[in-house]
């Protein structure tokens, strides 16, 4: 058992886990018109009540186990959740990570008072002194969670964000039956160069395409790992069942391809978008038609 291993030194942590058993309802209620909870959970303080009670439990768990120090203590996985997403909302309110952390420090004094309310008059300075250093350190480290909780979901909210801008980035066009396009403009890295991938991957089979054409024009150089990623989704497409024809390399960049060695013989390139299409339109027996001096003249 916890409280046998811990003897003597664990009064002070009994101590605070039976307040915060005894006293549930109340410090649910003082924590309801904290900043926090109060601009967090706005449709009605009953819901704030309720998460309140959902954190006292948590916290009660924690000093039961006798891990008050602990981040990771398990009593914290049941409201993780939770605190990750109040943190997240304050912080989307536009409070800095400084802010946030003061209204969480704004939640220790309700629960210190009565703490300190519910100690026997006859208790030694030097006891109650020990209970309020281990609810400070308990509150710390609930800060502790919420705070690395919230920039967990932060930066995931940051990836996904990327991953979205990544695939706007980087449209399939349908330029005729049968062939769509993606051009390519800007810097490419090893992550853009995937997206392109899967994303003229789905094109081809949504589509039905049989030629898709990878215009590199506004690319201005790439280094050997993407040169060999838009190798492999040269491939890749011919896989599916669609010719790829490549469009726009610039100088640097055929030498960097040259340079490793990569086999292009089996690449349809062209200087441009146009020339690409207009190669495609050809393989489809697409006749093109442009005026002339003297009318109409087919190409």
């Amino acid at each position: 058992m916890p409280e046998q291993a811990e003897g003597t030194a664990g009064v002070p942590t009994r101590e605070v886990r039976d307040l915060l058993r005894r006293r549930r309802e109340q410090i649910a209620q003082r924590w309801a018109d904290e900043p926090l909870f109060r601009a967090v959970f706005t449709v009605s303080r009953d819901e704030a009540v309720e998460a309140g009670k959902a954190v006292v439990d948590a916290l009660a768990q924690v000093a039961d186990a006798a891990r008050v120090e602990d981040p990771d203590a398990a009593g914290f996985t049941a409201v993780r959740e939770q605190l990750a997403r109040m943190g997240a909302a304050r912080s989307r309110s536009g409070l800095s990570t400084a802010q946030v952390s003061s209204e969480l420090a704004a939640l220790r004094p309700p629960v210190e008072n009565l703490l300190v309310a519910d100690l026997p008059e006859d208790t030694s300075t030097e006891h109650v002194r020990d209970c309020v250093t281990t609810l400070s350190v308990l509150m710390g480290t609930l800060r502790v969670v919420v705070m690395q909780t919230a920039l967990s979901e932060g930066q995931a909210l940051i990836d996904r964000q990327r991953l979205q801008l990544l695939e706007v980035a980087t449209p399939v066009i349908k330029l005729w039956d049968g062939i769509v396009a993606v051009p390519l403009i800007g810097t490419l890295d090893s992550a853009r160069s995937q997206v392109v991938m899967e994303t003229l991957l789905e094109s081809i089979v949504e589509q039905q395409a049989r030629y898709a054409i990878l215009d590199i024009t506004g690319v201005p150089t790439v280094d050997s790992l993407v040169a060999q990623h838009l190798m492999k989704t040269v491939a890749a497409a011919r896989l599916m069942g669609a010719e790829c024809i490549v469009s726009g390399i610039r100088p640097a960049i055929a030498q960097t391809m040259v340079h490793l060695g990569l086999d292009l013989g089996t690449v349809v390139t062209r200087a441009s978008l146009a020339d690409a299409l207009g190669y495609v339109l050809h393989q489809l027996g697409v006749g093109i038609v442009t005026p002339g001096t003297n009318g109409a003249v087919a190409r």
